[in-house]
Formats: C-alpha cells, structure tokens, sequence
C-alpha cells in the first residue's frame, strides 16, 4: 500500500526520484498517465492491469466511456526506474501536471500521485476544512477512522 508525502524536484531533462519506501512495490517498470485534478497517476504494473481490464469492460458506445478512456490512455507511458530513483517523465505529462520545478508524491493506497507543489498545497488548502463533511458523506456509521 502507497501511502505518505513526499517532496521532490523535477530537473531540466524531466526526472524526478521516486522515495525509496515506493520503489519495491512499484517494481522497475511501472505506469504513469494524466491523473484527475492535474496531477499524475503512477501505477504498478498489476494495478494498471486491473485499471485497464475495467476501462475495457466499459460500453464503448457511451460518450462519456470513450471520452475517459481516450483522456486515460492516450497519455499512459511505461516507465523504468534508473540508477539514482528516478523516472523520465514525457514533456506531455510534465505540461498537463504543471511540474516546474518543487513536486510532491504522494501514496494514495493502490497508486502514487505526482503533484506540482503550488497545485497539492491548493488542493490541500481548499479541501482540508471539509474533511469532516466529505468523511461523513462517505463512511457510514459503521465505519471507524
């Protein structure tokens, strides 16, 4: 499980260290696409599979279905770990996450999450007053957090 914040830089050439407690589970060669909310989703490959086998079963005749899968998978990539940690993040996915230079990686249970730093501290800031009520719409009474 992907869980955790950390903060990193991405260089010149489009790389940036993926931490060290992800590497493992990630395995050398993993996925990473457009995540929601201009970020990116980074995928181990078991995962992607699960993810790309459900997107698979959706009906291709509903816009909505087609739209999602093309936003999705047009801009999926395989990636590979090198020497140091990092990955090569394509110019495409480094323009959609608007990575500058500081970024966050964050663990979100099954997949990791690449963040400009300014969009993940005004995500945060927008959402953290509203954690109670989002919690209460999720989780039933029977939910202990």
């Amino acid at each position: 499980m992907f869980i955790g914040e950390y903060h990193h830089t991405i260089d010149e050439k489009g790389r940036i260290i993926i931490p060290a407690k992800f590497r493992e589970e990630l395995g050398t060669n993993f996925i990473v696409t457009r995540g929601i909310e201009n970020c990116l989703f980074v995928y181990p490959m078991d995962n992607w599979a699960k993810i790309t086998n459900k997107l698979n079963s959706l009906p291709f005749t509903k816009k909505d279905a087609r739209t999602f899968n093309r936003f999705f998978m047009s801009g999926a990539t395989s990636v590979e770990l090198d020497k140091q940690g990092r990955i090569n993040i394509n110019t495409p996915l480094i323009d959609y996450a608007k990575l500058l230079k500081d970024c966050v990686v964050i663990g979100t249970g099954d997949r990791l999450e690449i963040w400009s730093e300014e969009l993940w501290n005004s995500f945060f800031d927008s959402t953290k007053d509203s954690m109670s009520d989002i919690a209460e719409n999720l989780f039933n009474e029977s939910v202990d957090l």
